[in-house]
């Protein structure tokens, strides 16, 4: 005891503020720290919580952003198939529409050409005619002077004869 006397402590002083001490405590733990704790321990579920989320969201977003990928590579693969598709098409259109112009064109030069014959044939036949006419016509002005009646007529028959066996010749 005299070793808290030299140091000044009163023990009856000691004993009161160590009750104080307790009291105060007691009442702090009782109405000020249970509630704060409470409230730290609903904040810190929260934040708990929400973290939590965050990460759920976060694996979310990049299974979207996966899946999203994914759908564009697929669109892509099918927009270039499309794309080649339409190119193979235009090719297969162009080379029907140069064959059918082709043959269309070789039709018409054939038929063109047939034609041409045709018609160069024709107007050979009507050449000749005119020529045969013509000459019974020059042979019988001609003859008129030279021969006689009955002649003539032999002589033109013999004539008609020998044109009417050429195969252009039409009556």
């Amino acid at each position: 005891m005299e070793l808290i006397k030299n140091f000044g402590l009163d023990p009856l002083l000691l004993g009161a503020q160590i009750i104080n001490f307790l009291i105060i405590f007691y009442i702090l733990k009782r109405f000020a720290y249970k509630p704060v704790l409470s409230v730290l321990k609903k904040r810190e579920d929260l934040i708990k919580g929400s973290l939590k989320q965050a990460e759920e969201s976060k694996k979310i977003l990049e299974e979207t952003l996966e899946k999203e990928k994914t759908i564009l590579k697929n669109t892509q693969k099918k927009a270039e198939k499309i794309i080649e598709d339409a190119k193979n098409r235009t090719q297969e259109i162009a080379r029907e529409t140069e064959e059918k112009t082709r043959k269309q064109t070789e039709y018409m030069i054939s038929t063109g050409l047939g034609k041409i014959a045709q018609e160069s044939k024709e107007l050979e036949k009507r050449i000749a005619l005119k020529v045969s006419k013509l000459a019974i016509e020059f042979l019988q002005k001609s003859m008129q002077d030279v021969f006689g009646e009955k002649e003539q007529k032999q002589f033109l028959d013999a004539a008609l004869k020998k044109i009417k066996k050429v195969d252009w010749y039409e009556d």
